[in-house]
């Protein structure tokens, strides 16, 4: 089988906010159309009854006009979500590289953002030293900022 990464979604409460947000905050790009959604083969593919959605695809930074995206939707009726925890089961969060990690995070909360975790470094033998911070979107999705010496 061969397989190439396309994107990862987000389910959002308001997703023209959160868009806005990974739009300042990291430099995504949107990449039309914007999908309003719906219908029995809707239904049939995500086992949503009565499924409705709308939202856009974001192009992450540093992959180019062909990269994976970042999918930002919102369904007429969202299921309501458990608070973030870093150990909880399933997909954790989204990884930014940045520049600097104190700097990114001063901009995620000036922008709506939450804090989850304290900036920390550590050296990873063959590669370097590592500096990461686990941080919110406006919404709680948790991302990792990180930053390489």
């Amino acid at each position: 089988m061969k397989a190439i990464y396309r994107h990862t979604n987000i389910i959002s409460n308001d997703w023209k906010k959160l868009v806005q947000f990974y739009e300042k905050v990291f430099g995504c790009i949107r990449v039309p159309p914007e999908r309003n959604l719906s219908g029995k083969w809707l239904e049939k593919g995500t086992g949503v009854v009565g499924a409705e959605l709308s939202g856009v695809q974001l192009r992450l930074p540093g992959h180019g006009d062909t990269g994976p995206t970042l999918e930002v939707f919102q369904y007429s009726e969202n299921e309501e979500r458990l608070p973030p925890v870093a150990n909880r089961e399933g997909i954790c969060h989204l990884a930014f590289e940045v520049d600097n990690v104190t700097e990114a995070m001063a901009e995620v909360l000036a922008n709506g953002g939450h804090k989850v975790g304290e900036v920390t470094s550590f050296d990873v033998e063959g590669i370097g030293t590592i500096s990461f911070v686990y941080i919110a979107d406006p919404e709680g999705n948790i991302i990792e900022i990180q930053a390489f010496d």
